[in-house]
């Protein structure tokens, strides 16, 4: 279908290009208004009002908002946002449909490709990805607000009832494994279920979602947007078992004798320590423990730890060591439950922190302080054993790390003491030892421990598929919803060729 229009320059039609059904004129009318029309986001709640509550910080657009910052959109002929999406939405496409009014079909064209399009709008550091790859956000104009109008159309759908439980074409036979629930995870149940397979999700946890419901707090992700989504797979057909943990419960070679295909999909959990003196495991708190209690305060759940104070931030002074997303998340779930103060300590400067810029722009509103170029160097305690102060060194950036990345260097004579009550460590997440949790010693592992696939996502395991974080090391959770998406047409094309195989012997 060729697509009429002003832009930049020809339209490259793409595969699965049958959504530009626009005719005529109505492109240029309807897009290309970014040099007219000023970027704009939902608008923010104040910092003072939404520190007392766990509620997301965006009021959402109105239906004329967002058709009006989806006609900024270029609609440029190699589309960088999309590129730069791991997705590879199409989002030209959607918005261009939002633009027009399109709701609907805007919403369908996203679902397409995004297992998940609520919470990659809300989750996504889209300034790392799709708004920072955008050409008017290079040209100066300001990006348009992908995230937030993606958000957008898809809670309309939920609200106007587009959203609906998958109804496969048939049912087959063969049943798949899903071991964990998080976004790899219900990715792959996802579409092994519209495929018409049977599929059971294996859970540790008293309820589903993994870092989506627990890991994330409620001022990104609220969490009845993940329970929607369990609860449409459920109503698809799809079982979970909760607090069922392999292993334990029940055994990997079990589960594979139970089922035709298995896809492990567990994250990684393992928090890195902090290694100083005075860091003893009473005293420092690791980020996991920290955000799972605050996310089981929201579900009303009884937390004897958080009861007690050791994991509640009311009324103490709180560092937070770290720069990635998770060090954001303690540092504005400390300040919501009251912290006298919160102090983020980060080794390099903010133009080199791997966490979202804009989530460090929303800390410092809500009143965090950040001490860059710092490093903990010990801890001091009081006499009953309580933290005194957190001792700390400054650092300077020298040549670039192995990484590309300019490596931090102690500064000589520069240490100072940070006062503080409780200390955080956000370091990031290794993966856990998976052949010995699962008693599978054929499962292949890299050096840094996690799973070992082949192309397909299949492992040394013949059947037993993995992806998101157990195979890439901690990552974003729009890389692990592809995973589990992209896993899928292997998984169907193996189980085929089982049933075909199984057919060819009770032929013969």
């Amino acid at each position: 279908m060729k697509v009429n229009g002003g832009c930049f320059c020809d339209r490259v039609l793409r595969k699965n290009d049958s959504h530009h059904l626009t005719k005529g004129p109505r492109v240029a009318e309807n897009m290309l208004k970014f040099i007219d029309t000023e970027q704009a986001y939902p608008e923010k709640r104040p910092p003072d009002l939404r520190k007392e509550d766990f509620e997301e910080i965006y009021r959402e657009y109105i239906l004329k908002k967002a058709a009006e910052q989806s006609s900024r959109c270029s609609q440029c002929g190699v589309p960088f946002c999309q590129t730069g999406c791991p997705l590879e939405n199409n989002i030209p496409d959607w918005l261009r449909l939002a633009a027009e009014g399109r709701l609907r079909e805007a919403y369908e064209v996203s679902a397409e490709t995004n297992p998940a399009p609520e919470i990659c709008g809300r989750i996504c550091p889209q300034d790392r990805l799709c708004e920072g790859s955008c050409v008017i956000e290079r040209s100066g104009h300001g990006a348009v607000t992908i995230g937030s109008v993606e958000k957008f159309l898809t809670d309309t759908a939920w609200r106007e009832g587009w959203v609906r439980p998958i109804a496969p074409k048939f049912e087959r036979e063969q049943t798949v494994g899903v071991i964990g629930s998080g976004p790899a995870a219900l990715a792959c149940a996802e579409k092994m279920r519209i495929a018409g397979y049977g599929v059971t999700v294996y859970e540790r946890a008293d309820r589903a979602g993994g870092l989506l419901t627990y890991g994330i707090p409620g001022f990104k992700l609220e969490k009845d947007t993940v329970m929607r989504r369990i609860r449409r797979l459920e109503a698809s057909g799809v079982e979970f078992k909760l607090e069922c943990e392999i292993g334990r419960d029940i055994t990997f070679k079990a589960l594979r004798e139970k089922h035709d295909a298995i896809y492990i999909a567990i994250g990684v959990y393992k928090a890195r320590r902090l290694k100083m003196p005075g860091a003893r495991e009473d005293s420092i708190i690791s980020a996991t423990h920290f955000l799972v209690a605050s996310n089981r305060k929201g579900f009303k759940d009884a937390v004897p730890d958080y009861e007690s104070g050791h994991l509640n931030a009311a009324g103490k002074r709180v560092v937070v060591v770290g720069g990635g997303d998770t060090a954001m998340d303690c540092v504005r779930t400390a300040v919501r439950q009251g912290a006298l103060s919160v102090t983020c300590l980060y080794r390099r400067d903010r133009d080199n922190m791997p966490g979202s810029s804009k989530e460090t722009r929303h800390a410092e509103e809500e009143g965090v302080k950040f001490e860059w170029l710092s490093a903990p160097k010990a801890l001091t305690h009081n006499a009953d054993g309580s933290i005194k102060s957190l001792a700390a060194v400054k650092m300077r950036l020298a040549a670039p790390d192995m990484s590309g990345r300019r490596a931090p260097e102690a500064v000589a004579d520069s240490e100072y003491f940070i006062e503080a009550d409780m200390v955080i460590e956000a370091l990031g997440y290794d993966p856990e030892d998976a052949p010995a949790l699962f008693d599978a010693p054929e499962l292949k592992i890299s050096e840094y421990g996690t799973i070992i696939t082949d192309e397909t996502g299949e492992t040394a395991l013949p059947g037993v598929f993995a992806g998101g974080d157990i195979v890439r090391g901690a990552s974003l959770a729009v890389w692990a919803l592809r995973d589990g998406r992209d896993v899928a047409p292997h998984m169907r094309a193996y189980l085929r060729r089982q049933a075909e195989s199984l057919m060819k012997e009770i032929t013969e």
